[in-house]
């Protein structure tokens, strides 16, 4: 089954840049941008990485980017995920950046996008992997500042896909951010959002109702609402799962809790992402294994979970019909 899911093709909707930055990264842009970091080895880092919740997270993660400097740092960092992502047959990647954890610090909205783009267009001729790119902003700071980072963005509108919500996400309700999210659609911008994830369902009904997402990042916890559950099935609105990270956030105390195969049997467009996986211990194909293990999930609901990470790409029908009859051709060449 190892073989199966890393060859499986794939797509990765739910992937933060910035939580891929490996330990020996870290250490090698604080050693060429002359920042001391407070751990003195590699081996303290990952023992850090022991997260009571969210916010215990992202306050080591936010720290980790300080080391993200120079347009190349952005680069190094984007062309090391899409390596990982490649050999791990991820065919289309939508990947979230931060930049207000970026300009927040001095760093140029521009010197961020410009290295993870160009990555990202390296990807597409050299690997072989389609990729779009979401903004995100963070719900812990201001709308205001939310929507002074979506102008800066306006300059790159043709090749930023959509913009999203992430952070903490207790006490910032996705309604905060309803006159950001308006404007963003009307310059052309589509919308997800991270909700149901520690904030209760109501989270995920004012996504869909006040920011009009195309699907929500997460939503693990539609499950609490029946209503909610069945119009998601309906409706199929996307939820881009992250099963190790809900784990190690404590969102589910074991793999074997986690509602994924649930939601699958629900007839929710339920797709398998890695989040943040230099923290959450590991990529894409790592997240389907442990899934795969402790749900006994079969052949036949790993093909869906990839056919449902296709579909809920915002690539054209024509593109996700392609990446779809590839996976087919896989899944029927093994049988």
């Amino acid at each position: 089954m190892h073989a199966f899911i890393r060859d499986l093709p794939k797509a990765e909707l739910h992937l933060h840049i910035e939580g891929t930055l490996e330990p020996e990264l870290m250490f090698e842009l604080a050693r060429r941008n002359n920042i001391d970091l407070p751990y003195k080895s590699v081996l303290e880092v990952k023992e850090a990485y022991n997260f009571e919740d969210l916010q215990s997270f992202l306050d080591i993660y936010y720290q980790g980017s300080q080391v993200l400097q120079k347009e190349v740092d952005f680069y190094d960092l984007t062309w090391a995920y899409l390596q990982k992502a490649a050999s791990q047959n991820v065919r289309h990647t939508e990947i979230f950046f931060d930049p207000q954890s970026h300009t927040d610090r001095g760093i140029a909205f521009e010197t961020a996008y410009q290295g993870i783009y160009q990555a990202l267009q390296d990807g597409k001729s050299k690997l072989g992997i389609s990729s779009q790119l979401i903004l995100s902003f963070l719900r812990h700071l201001s709308a205001e500042e939310a929507l002074a980072t979506l102008e800066q963005a306006l300059p790159y509108k043709d090749s930023i896909v959509a913009v999203g919500l992430d952070s903490a996400e207790q006490g910032n309700p996705p309604s905060k951010f309803k006159e950001v999210f308006d404007r963003a659609q009307a310059e052309g911008f589509l919308t997800v959002a991270h909700a149901g994830e520690e904030g209760p369902p109501e989270y995920i009904w004012e996504a869909i109702n006040l920011l009009e997402v195309s699907r929500i990042d997460h939503g693990v916890r539609s499950m609490e609402d029946p209503e909610l559950l069945q119009y998601l099935a309906e409706k199929q609105i996307p939820l881009t799962v992250c099963p190790l990270s809900n784990v190690k956030l404590k969102v589910f105390d074991s793999m074997a809790k986690h509602n994924l195969k649930k939601l699958l049997n629900s007839g929710i467009c339920a797709t398998v992402n890695s989040d943040d996986p230099s923290y959450f211990g590991g990529y894409i194909a790592e997240n389907y294994q442990a899934a795969q293990e402790a749900l006994d999930l079969s052949q036949q609901e790993l093909y869906q979970l990839a056919k449902n990470s296709f579909q809920a790409t915002f690539l054209s029908p024509e593109s996700q019909q392609k990446l779809i009859a590839e996976l087919d051709n896989y899944c029927q060449v093994l049988s």
